[in-house]
C-alpha cells in the first residue's frame, strides 16, 4: 500500500503537471528517472523524430542516464557539450551550434505552483536553449525542484542551487565561503543571465517530464 509520502507527491505532481498544461507545456510524469529516461527514448524522440540533438547543462539529464545512452549516438547528430577533450572555446562554439538542434534536452531550476519554469545561468546558453533557438526541449525536473511562487525560486536559487553548484564545480566565489549569495562582483560569476519562462510557445514545444524523486541541486 502506498504511504502518506507517496500519496501526497502523486496529487502535488498531478497538480503541478495540470498548471504546466494549462501553460502549453507538453508535461509527463515519470516515477523514477529511469522512467523518465524511457519516456524519452521511448516516446518522445520516436514522436519528434529529430535529426540533430543537443543539452544543457543538468545534474538530472545525467542521472536519469539519457548522456551515457545518446551520447554516441549514429543515427542522429549530436553535438555534445559536456565533452572534456575540447578546448573551452571549442566548447563554447558547440553550446552555440546547440542554439539549432532539432531537440535540446536540459534541467531546470525550480518549477513553481503555477507552471512556471525559472532558471539562471551563468553564459546563458541554457536559459537561451529554452527561450528559443531548438525546435523543441525537454526539460527534465525532479520533485524537489517545485517551489511555490516565483520569489521563491529565485531564493531558492540564489541561496542553495547556485552556492551548491559553485562548491561542486570547486569555484571560488564568495558564496563557495558562504553557502549563500552575496551578490558578487567577481569574474568568475555564475549568476548572471534569469529566464522566467510563464509558458511554452508555441505550444507543446517544451516538453517536461516531472520526475517523482530528488534529482539535481
Amino acid at each position: 500500500m502506498d504511504s502518506p509520502v507517496d500519496r501526497f507527491w502523486q496529487i502535488r505532481l498531478a497538480v503541478i503537471k495540470q498548471s504546466l498544461e494549462a501553460n502549453n507545456f507538453d508535461v509527463f510524469v515519470a516515477q523514477d528517472a529511469a522512467e523518465a529516461k524511457n519516456i524519452v527514448l521511448k516516446e518522445i524522440i520516436p514522436a519528434l523524430a529529430p535529426t540533430s540533438i543537443s543539452w544543457g547543462g543538468s545534474m538530472t539529464f545525467v542521472a536519469t542516464g539519457l548522456y551515457d545512452e545518446l551520447k554516441d549516438n549514429k543515427k542522429i547528430k549530436v553535438i555534445d557539450t559536456f565533452d572534456k577533450t575540447i578546448s573551452r572555446e571549442d566548447g563554447w562554439e558547440r553550446r552555440r551550434q546547440a542554439l539549432l538542434v532539432d531537440l535540446l534536452i536540459t534541467g531546470t531550476n525550480a518549477v513553481t505552483e503555477s507552471g512556471m519554469l525559472v532558471n539562471l545561468d551563468m553564459l546563458g546558453n541554457r536559459v537561451a536553449a529554452i527561450t528559443f533557438g531548438p525546435k523543441n526541449v525537454i526539460i527534465l525536473a525532479g520533485r524537489n525542484k517545485i517551489v511555490a511562487d516565483l520569489e521563491d525560486a529565485m531564493v531558492r536559487i540564489k541561496n542553495y542551487v547556485a552556492p551548491a553548484n559553485v562548491l561542486r564545480l570547486g569555484m571560488k566565489t564568495p558564496c563557495a565561503k558562504t553557502s549563500y549569495c552575496e551578490e558578487c562582483k567577481s569574474s568568475g560569476r555564475l549568476c548572471n543571465s534569469w529566464a522566467i519562462t510563464e509558458k511554452s510557445f508555441p505550444k507543446g514545444r517544451v516538453k517536461v517530464i516531472l520526475i517523482n524523486e530528488d534529482l539535481g541541486l
